[in-house]
């Protein structure tokens, strides 16, 4: 069979495409040494995502392994070598059965001064061929060492990192990364702009999308107005296999890399994004980490941004970056925004459940049971009714669920690096639901 002719996995029949277009390999820093092209099709699969971004492929490791292991498939995209699909399809869950499609993705970290300071910002850049990213590549070697880290590091405007790709491929296109989180971004606290036009000055206008990142959600970047001719989407950044998806785009588009730009550009079958509850993310309040002091914005303010266990700085979050910059009030939605839901990864809502762990082997067995029974993971959350995931997987489960897609749940926010703890039951309530 032709598998750049596959038919697209039977959930993907019923529901739109989901693309998690944010994500690295092993060359990265602090990532899974298990990173690699099998476990992201298999993952993929296990989470019924059908378009997942390379990562890294400034990287002359990992772009040689694209070259190796991937072959064309629709226009733009790339599908896994077909012996290596069925090697790490080998014991996969019946009902995860499907295809995955790669497209072209890397991670770049600008650190540079601009304006009398000192900039970092992390920008994703995607290009629709193998040529593509080697003109691409030929550039950036002149500038940095692209083989330090699968994310280069590089002392280069994130203006001219556009430029240099627009200039490589003119159907390129740059998306800025997690525009919020303090030390790293467009918006950052630490080390960002006010504006997009601030940063990119007078190619602003090529940029049509920023991703939200894990410490904020749509609802917080609609009260930014200038925000609202760019297309927010979410990915999960995943720096290991198990992460994938924790945050993604559906899609109701035909697979290619034309018609995934036009739907990032026009918003024209953008369905929705799957979010974290922000309050998870690494960054969402003020806090010092080292004091183990966790503090909501308008406490910063009155502390002078001083620490008051040690007088160090606090690192300001994305909350009160939000803040800083909103000219409308809470609960503001722009007219064409897109919609969004927020889930919690499958092993985090067994793990409540079951009270264990979520990397237990009790809470890995269940989730392998109830993918074989019910489909990939993303279709048990979004869309499996009630009555069938208690079936499979019991009262509990079920009551977990429903709470997560209801937003019942509690969560001490993340802050300064920490993330933020979930509860869905406490010990009681889930001593009670169980004897239920």
């Amino acid at each position: 069979m032709n598998l750049s002719n596959a038919v697209w996995p039977r959930y993907d029949l019923r529901v739109p495409l989901i693309a998690d277009l944010h994500v690295h390999s092993r060359f990265s820093r602090a990532t899974s040494r298990a990173l690699d092209f099998l476990a992201l099709h298999r993952s993929a699969l296990e989470k019924g995502i059908g378009l997942v971004g390379t990562g890294d492929f400034t990287h002359p490791g990992w772009m040689a392994e694209i070259a190796e292991q991937l072959l064309p498939a629709e226009p733009g995209l790339y599908r896994l070598r077909p012996d290596l699909a069925r090697e790490a399809e080998q014991g996969l869950a019946p009902g995860c059965v499907g295809s995955v499609r790669f497209v072209l993705q890397v991670e770049i970290a600008n650190i540079y001064k601009k304006g009398g300071r000192v900039r970092k910002n992390h920008n994703l850049v995607f290009v629709p061929t193998l040529a593509a990213a080697e003109r691409f590549n030929a550039r950036l070697a002149a500038i940095g060492n692209l083989a330090s880290d699968g994310r280069p590091i590089l002392g280069l405007d994130a203006r001219d990192l556009l430029s240099i790709a627009l200039e490589a491929e003119p159907s390129s296109f740059l998306i800025p990364a997690h525009i919020w989180t303090p030390w790293f971004s467009l918006l950052g606290s630490k080390s960002g702009f006010d504006s997009l036009e601030e940063c990119f000055s007078d190619l602003a206008g090529e940029v049509f999308a920023a991703e939200t990142g894990l410490s904020s959600d749509p609802a917080m970047n609609w009260r930014l107005s200038a925000l609202d001719r760019l297309t927010l989407v979410s990915n999960s950044d995943a720096h290991s296999p198990g992460k994938l998806g924790r945050e993604a785009n559906v899609l109701n588009i035909e697979p290619s890399y034309d018609a995934l730009r036009a739907a990032l550009r026009t918003r024209a079958g953008l369905v929705e994004t799957i979010e974290f509850f922000p309050e998870e993310g690494k960054y969402h309040l003020d806090g010092h980490r080292k004091c183990e002091l966790r503090l909501e914005p308008e406490r910063t303010r009155q502390l002078g941004g001083r620490c008051p266990e040690c007088g160090g700085l606090i690192t300001v979050g994305v909350m009160s970056r939000v803040l800083d910059l909103a000219d409308r009030p809470e609960g503001s939605r722009p007219v064409e925004a897109v919609p969004f839901r927020r889930l919690v990864p499958l092993a985090e809502i067994l793990s409540e459940a079951l009270g264990v762990g979520p990397d237990s082997r009790r809470v890995q067995d269940e989730r392998t049971r109830l993918l074989t029974e019910l489909g990939p993971e993303l279709a048990i959350l979004r869309e499996a009714s009630l009555s069938d995931i208690g079936q499979v997987g019991g009262a509990l489960l079920a009551e977990a669920v429903r709470r997560v897609r209801a937003g019942e749940l509690s969560i001490a926010p993340g802050y300064d690096g920490e993330f933020g703890t979930l509860h869905i039951f406490d010990s009681q309530e889930r001593q009670r639901l169980s004897g239920q």
